[in-house]
């Protein structure tokens, strides 16, 4: 068991508050897990500088439910975080569903030390921490999704993971306001959709920009 630094009472209220408007349903063991990975989070990151974000309930609204905002629009199956950092989004997703494998990669060391620490604590079996850059990843198998938050610019987010695009992966991008720019940028056999994300206590623009390649066109 982890050691709570701070008001456990009040980080689960706010969770299962924006769960609820969300319209997500957690239930007992996913909140426990989620707010024992919150706690980690706290605790590590007096260290390790995971995240710019110091403030526990404040980490509530910008990594937890904002990884939520994700779950409705992930496909079962396998899929990869690309720039997990702090494992964001890639362990609350795991978290909500456990008969889909997540792969959880970042190039920084201490992260990833991070989530081998949290996999283990959570006892998560379907998440697999990876230290590796995106475009130096050799998949052992296929993905159905691959997601990213905060990671790049579309664009070269497409390009570093372009040999992992297989036949029928979407891409999942989190973003802020829409980036227009980068979407044009994009290659012209993609198909992109603008997805507006609402996140309980959270006040900024949030989106989702979903990329899919035209049917028939493999990545070489």
């Amino acid at each position: 068991m982890v050691d709570e630094t701070y008001d456990n009472a009040a980080c689960r209220q706010r969770l299962v508050a924006g769960a609820i408007e969300m319209g997500l349903d957690l239930d007992a063991r996913q909140q426990t897990l989620m707010i024992e990975f919150l706690a980690l989070l706290v605790k590590w990151n007096s260290a390790y500088n995971l995240t710019a974000v110091r403030e526990p309930l404040e980490m509530v609204g910008r990594h937890l439910l904002d990884s939520l905002a994700l779950l409705p629009h992930l496909k079962p199956g396998p899929c990869l975080d690309m720039g997990t950092g702090a494992g964001v989004p890639g362990i609350p997703l795991a978290i909500m569903r456990p008969d889909s494998d997540f792969v959880l990669l970042d190039s920084n060391s201490k992260k990833i030390r991070f989530v081998r620490q949290a996999k283990l604590e959570l006892g998560l079996v379907n998440v697999q921490p990876v230290h590796a850059r995106v475009e130096q990843y050799q998949a052992d198998r296929p993905f159905k999704t691959l997601i990213a938050r905060a990671f790049t610019a579309l664009p070269n987010m497409f390009a570093l993971s372009a040999g992992l695009h297989q036949p029928g992966v979407e891409i999942l991008a989190m973003k802020g306001s829409i980036p227009e720019q980068e979407i044009v940028q994009l290659p012209a056999h993609v198909t992109t959709d603008v997805i507006p994300l609402r996140v309980p206590f959270e006040a900024g623009e949030r989106c989702l920009v979903r990329i899919g390649q035209v049917a028939g066109f493999h990545a070489k």
